[in-house]
């Protein structure tokens, strides 16, 4: 298995309590705390982290004049499913 290519180091200020967390879970486990750290990070940036990168991407295909209009896509839609049913 390949390692994955990593940053240059970052510092990062934690709460005290979620730091006692991290570094029992990270003993538990037989990992170390960036590995917690970069874990939570990876769950975060799947769901609320991708919401947000979502939603730029949205908004950047707007201003690109990428989108359709709802009713007008619904228009065809139902078109579409009128002629079928003919």
């Amino acid at each position: 298995m390949t390692k994955p290519v990593l940053s240059d180091p970052i510092a990062l200020r934690i709460p005290e309590d979620m730091l006692k967390d991290i570094e029992t879970i990270a003993k538990a486990s037989d990992r170390s705390r960036s590995w917690v750290i970069v874990r939570a990070l990876k769950y975060y940036l799947m769901e609320e982290g991708n919401d947000v990168l979502q939603t730029l991407k949205g908004e950047e295909q707007i201003r690109n004049g990428e989108a359709v209009d709802a009713e007008a896509f619904f228009d065809e839609l139902m078109q579409s499913h009128q002629d079928d049913a003919a």
